[in-house]
């Protein structure tokens, strides 16, 4: 859950983007498909705050209008912590099969090779093309005459 910084109390108005700037203030900008055609500007102050953000945090302006910050999800740090727990239990385990298979195959026969089994074939249906729009054409006898042109310069 998100925790409140600061409260500022903002009021938002349709087709502004509300950030915090790097300077630690709430800013806003023109959005570029929000509320008609935006006017071309540059970001505006909204209230000066001067937060000093920490490392590992998100800052926001939540729906009340006040700075708010939550702990960044970071890909793959849960995940970090569980593989190694189970590559150091699978080791063993895996020690263990390898030396069993080795007794158990020491004592069979050589086996059979079987025939692998085909599944039957399924029949492809035809898609038919979209029809295309027919459009003026040249004459055909312009163009065999042009093909025979550049035949005979070759």
């Amino acid at each position: 859950m998100a925790t409140k910084v600061e409260r500022t109390g903002v009021t938002r108005e349709t087709g502004w983007l509300y950030y915090l700037d790097k300077k630690g203030d709430v800013s806003r900008a023109r959005m570029a498909r929000g509320g008609g055609r935006p006017p071309r500007g540059r970001p505006q102050r909204v209230v000066k705050v001067g937060i000093v953000r920490e490392e590992g945090w998100l800052y926001f302006i939540d729906k009340d209008g006040d700075v708010a910050r939550t702990k960044m999800a970071r890909p793959g740090s849960r995940r970090r912590t569980k593989t190694t727990r189970r590559k150091t239990a699978r080791r063993k385990t895996t020690a263990r099969r390898r030396t069993a298979t080795r007794k158990k195959t020491a004592r069979r026969s050589p086996a059979r090779k079987k025939t692998a089994r085909r599944s039957p074939a399924r029949k492809k249906t035809a898609r038919r093309k979209p029809a295309r729009k027919k459009t003026a054409r040249r004459s055909p006898a312009r163009k065999k005459t042009a093909r025979r042109k550049t035949a005979r310069r070759r």
